[in-house]
């Protein structure tokens, strides 16, 4: 199939919305092996192109830390996504983007208060390694400034270090002779400021009169918020989708999407609300991380029932180790709301009932852990024994959530929808 930049497919769809054949693509945060391949699986079976979006925590170079989703670094990253993709017959449309690329984006980073020449600089050598592995998207987030902490970083200096770091990744590429990119600007988070349409815009703006200035390229997607928030496994946020239309027209007119993060745990309703929304694409990250998770936990209880039953003669400790290391992780912290956050590993571990929320919170920050990962090992050996395919049910397991969203977002057949706009352009 011929590759079509993610600009290319993005403008499709911009199109395909004033027809009635919209649809809203889905960006997956890869937390495992086992969600790429639900992933290609899918959309190979239903035509969709799919995005894959990591964080400068999950995947990065080894020399800035590493990643904690299988230790990747760029390249094992792309290599797992090749391998995934050719063991799956996937032959369709994916993209690799970086999500909240730039500075102060890695947690120790930020902790240690790096000065901003120094986190440019990281962030500008995470980029370059994007673009030499072959991504097809980087997100400029300079926001995360720890200098900023609890106030809004003001808007002209988000543009002058977005407007730097889109110029350094433009001539890097070039320098290379290697395809068009695209770019993402903008941030969900409150102190990037960029809260209300009137002061999108205003960016939107100020950063096209940069960029036009300098012969750089448009960014594809804006970030905006719509309403959406995640805590602890639920969706705690309200879908505006007067907001999100408002902010989908504003962008267009400037021929970008507009993209929609921290879209986990959404009902149905507010699903169905975003093709009509206009909205171009959403981030889905934690939610899969955390559904498989649960089919770990489903498997254990099934393992369990079959020792009692005399089927199988031993078990695995899948369930405590997945408990106490995610516990130990502290990667919840994030996730949690009001003074939890600053609860004690100590406390917790007392708590049966917070243990398993935890759990369920944090479980997928320790699927790259050896320990996790023997305990899974024994639990597919043991139920391999009565027959059960382990890992086949939790790759199925993740596919529901992904299915509802793809349905919700109509995006069966995109593929080829998109092809067609492509090559009726040609």
């Amino acid at each position: 199939m011929q590759k079509v930049s993610i600009k290319s497919a993005v403008n499709s769809l911009l199109e395909l919305q004033k027809t009635g054949e919209g649809a809203t693509m889905l960006g997956i945060g890869p937390m495992s092996s086992n969600l790429l391949q639900a992933s290609f699986e899918l959309a190979r079976d239903e035509d969709f192109p799919i995005m894959f979006i990591a964080s400068r925590n999950q995947v990065d170079m080894d020399e800035l830390g590493g990643g904690y989703v299988n230790g990747w670094n760029q390249q094992t990253f792309m290599k797992a996504i090749n391998d995934i993709a050719e063991l799956t017959n996937f032959n369709g449309l994916s993209y690799v983007c970086r999500d909240h690329g730039g500075p102060w984006q890695r947690d120790k980073e930020r902790n240690d208060h790096l000065q901003e020449e120094e986190a440019m600089a990281l962030g500008k050598k995470s980029y370059l390694a994007d673009i030499e592995s072959g991504f097809d998207l980087l997100m400029i987030d300079p926001t995360k400034d720890p200098f900023e902490r609890g106030k809004v970083v003001p808007l002209e200096k988000v543009i002058s270090r977005t407007v730097e770091l889109i110029e350094y990744c433009e001539q890097e590429r070039k320098a290379r002779n290697l395809p068009e990119i695209g770019y993402e600007v903008g941030t969900e988070e409150t102190n990037g400021g960029l809260t209300s349409t009137e002061v999108y815009e205003t960016f939107v703006m100020r950063l096209q009169e940069e960029l036009q200035e300098r012969d750089l390229p448009m960014p594809t997607f804006i970030v905006g918020q719509t309403g959406t928030l995640v805590r602890k496994t639920i969706q705690a946020g309200t879908f505006n989708f007067n907001n999100a239309n408002d902010l989908a027209e504003m962008a267009k007119k400037y021929s970008v999407g507009l993209k929609e993060h921290n879209g986990d745990y959404l009902d149905d309703v507010s699903l169905l609300e975003h093709v009509p929304s206009n909205i171009t694409a959403v981030n889905v990250a934690p939610q899969y991380g955390t559904e498989e998770t649960r089919a770990y936990i489903k498997l254990a209880e099934v393992e369990q029932r079959l020792y009692e039953y005399g089927i199988i003669i031993e078990k695995s400790s899948v369930r405590d180790v997945l408990l106490v290391q995610a516990i130990k992780s502290e990667r919840w912290r994030k996730w949690m709301e009001d003074d939890q956050v600053n609860l004690s590993v100590d406390d917790i571990m007392k708590d049966e009932a917070l243990s398993d929320e935890i759990l369920d919170i944090a479980g997928h920050y320790t699927f790259n852990q050896e320990e996790v990962k023997e305990e899974i090992n024994r639990l597919y050996q043991n139920l391999a024994e009565a027959n059960i395919n382990g890992q086949r049910f939790v790759i199925d397991h993740i596919k529901r959530p992904i299915r509802d969203y793809a349905e919700a977002f109509n995006l069966k057949g995109t593929t080829s929808r998109i092809l067609k706009k492509v090559h009726d352009h040609k």
